[in-house]
């Protein structure tokens, strides 16, 4: 046979073997190139706000290249040593290192690239098909064009050129230091057998290092920590008890778990226990470390994806709580021209004038922090928003009672309040007790009176009273412009867009846009990311499985020579593929609730429908790699005989 038919045919074979790697490579490289694209599109330009697009795709396309580089170097280190016994048949037979080095590098470079073509092909036919979701998602009409970037392919060549070289470097130095005989023992792995006391307390090191990173991620934004440096000093502390306790229970828990299994059986193992207890109980060690990157990658992945769909889920309500109207204004004459605008373009509305006092206010009594004194403001004094409760239409308050509304979710977790107690408004440097009966989450008046603290909401003879001896720079007004008809709302934006005003003015439907533009264009490039972690991860796995799988091959022929059927067979590996690849996902779920949790409520204002959403779509996509796995070992079974 010569050199020729030798590339084709091991060209031929590891497409039949590795077909889900050409496949990931194609989807990385479609990807990465449906990315650069986008960054040289000039229609991304149209967003305008606090992110511009073509930054935002280029920080995602980085990000893509350290992904799709450490899935292509590791998957390619595990190939060569899956290729150990061939190769070194091929120096026996007389084939030089070199010459073997060679012979795969142009082995994987035809393989490479003619996937990487291929990937190029895809991921410009993809590119427009993208820009149309990204437009969907952030609200911008516009025609989203096919078009071919020079610029965008030089760059996906490079990028990937660059990681080919190191992993022919990779193969370079994997065939310089093995001899003939440790290739041919290259895919053998053993294990101690032996399940010490030592298992159980690494194991039991590791559940009690992810409880105690769990309980203060419940706290870390409480008053329990009272300086920045403490802060940050606690998010070490549960990123570093997390990850290394996930380390420990896979390396110690597990195992021991499963020798306390095996010792109650009293040894009277199943063919499914065989098949799926002894072999995980044998190589949790040697899967530790993988075990723990893929949890802890998945738990990035899907906590980040959680919380820019959070902030995208949550830019309507949280505009109509920065915005109590329609159109919002502080200045009487041009809420008066506005409308006068409406009219002539016959759009009715409502209109709702509320007066609003600034008044110092002492909430030392209500305010449920353990120590106040730490606080960035005077808890006995603060500037508060006060409004009557007969401008509101809806709240009616008793004399000598007092009402909190609209108390954003962000300030609520850093400064809570009672249920019940005393708050005190200032009048000619007197203090006025008021029974504090609650707080509603309604909003009345803009963010731009309050700036997230709640208004306080008393009765209109008291608030009569107040006004008179108040400074009248401190008094202001609300001015809301509902519109009747919902349906002309986007007429009546583009008319308050056309418009200048001397004062603050506030449109809801256009602050609604620009959270969804900001928010959006993150989701869409975090989550693009977050497939390709996905993608990387379960890929990872299923070749670890699939070199498991071959290293088994052999029990699988025993065990058919002696009667067990496939059906037999098939429960163990279904039992064991459900643990690899259903525990790191439940325990990357699990992590990513609790990181999500600590801190939701920076990024938006409801939790979980978002999160149990992401959760949801990542399960479904990453049980789809283990449903693979089973198929390619269903199908050694076949094989076996």
């Amino acid at each position: 046979m010569n050199m020729k038919r030798l590339l084709f045919r091991n060209i031929k074979q590891n497409i039949q073997h590795y077909y889900l790697y050409v496949l990931a490579l194609m989807f990385a490289s479609a990807l990465y190139f449906s990315f650069v694209t986008l960054q040289y599109d000039p229609a991304l330009d149209a967003i305008k706000g606090g992110v511009k697009g073509a930054a935002a795709v280029r920080a995602g396309s980085m990000l893509l290249i350290v992904i799709v580089a450490v899935f292509l170097l590791y998957a390619n280190a595990l190939f060569i040593q899956r290729r150990g016994t061939e190769i070194a048949l091929l120096q026996l037979i007389g084939l030089t290192k070199r010459t073997i080095f060679f012979m795969l590098a142009a082995e994987n470079f035809l393989l490479y690239y003619g996937t990487l073509i291929i990937g190029i092909l895809m991921g410009f036919a993809a590119s427009k098909l993208l820009m149309m979701i990204l437009f969907k998602i952030i609200d911008i009409h516009l025609t989203a064009s096919l078009s071919f970037s020079v610029q965008a392919l030089g760059q996906t060549l490079i990028v990937f050129s660059v990681i080919y070289t190191f992993m022919m470097g990779m193969n370079r130095l994997f065939l310089q230091k093995q001899t003939i005989l440790s290739l041919f023992r290259s895919i053998s792995a053993t294990e101690a057998k032996h399940i010490s006391a030592w298992n159980m307390v690494v194991g039991l090191a590791g559940i009690i290092l992810i409880g105690s990173g769990y309980s203060i991620s419940t706290k870390l934004f409480s008053s329990d920590w009272k300086s920045v440096q403490g802060l940050f000093m606690a998010m070490a502390f549960i990123l570093g008890a997390v990850i290394i306790g996930t380390y420990l229970f896979f390396k110690g828990t597990i195992s021991f778990l499963f020798h306390l299994w095996r010792k109650r059986k009293g040894g009277y193992l199943s063919i499914n226990d065989v098949l799926s207890l002894s072999s995980l109980m044998f190589r949790m060690k040697s899967n530790a470390l993988l075990l723990t990157i893929i949890t802890t990658v998945s738990a990035v992945a899907i906590g980040l994806i959680s919380l820019s769909y959070i902030s995208y889920y949550s830019a309507e309500q949280s505009a109509q709580n920065n915005v109590a109207a329609d159109f919002a204004f502080t200045d009487k004459k041009d809420a008066a021209r506005f409308m006068a605008a409406l009219r002539s373009h016959d759009m009715h509305y409502r209109e709702t004038v509320i007066d609003v006092m600034e008044v110092p206010t002492d909430i030392s009594m209500i305010l449920d922090v353990a120590d106040q004194s730490r606080l960035q403001f005077h808890p006995s004094a603060t500037p508060l928003s006060v409004i009557s409760d007969t401008s509101t239409g809806r709240i009616d308050v008793k004399p000598g009672e007092a009402l909190l509304t609209g108390y954003q979710d962000l300030l609520r977790q850093f400064f809570p309040f009672k249920e019940t107690g005393t708050i005190r408004l200032e009048e000619n440097g007197r203090m006025i007790p008021l029974h504090y009966v609650g707080m509603k989450k309604d909003y009345y008046i803009n963010y731009h009176f309050t700036y997230g603290m709640p208004t306080v909401v008393v009765d209109q003879t008291l608030f009569a009273h107040l006004q008179k001896g108040i400074d009248p720079q401190k008094k202001k007004v609300h001015i809301g412009v509902h519109l009747t008809d919902e349906t002309s709302i986007d007429r009546a934006d583009r008319l308050f867009q056309r418009m200048e005003f001397a004062s603050i003015a506030d449109s809801r439907l256009a602050m609604s846009r620009h959270q969804k533009q900001t928010f959006g264009l993150i989701m869409f490039v975090v989550t693009f990311l977050g497939l390709a972690f996905l993608v990387t991860s379960g890929c990872i796995l299923y070749f670890k499985q699939m070199g498991a799988g071959e290293e088994e091959r052999p029990n699988y022929t025993i065990l058919r020579k002696l009667g067990f059927t496939e059906s037999d067979l098939l429960g163990g590996i279904r039992r064991k593929q459900l643990f690899y690849f259903g525990v790191p996902l439940l325990l990357g779920l699990s992590h990513s609730y609790f990181a999500v949790r600590s801190g939701w409520f920076f990024f938006g204002t409801e939790l979980w429908t978002p999160m149990l959403t992401v959760m949801a779509i990542y399960t479904v996509c990453y049980s789809l790699f283990g449903v693979l796995s089973v198929r390619y070992h269903k199908k050694l079974i076949r094989e076996a005989l």
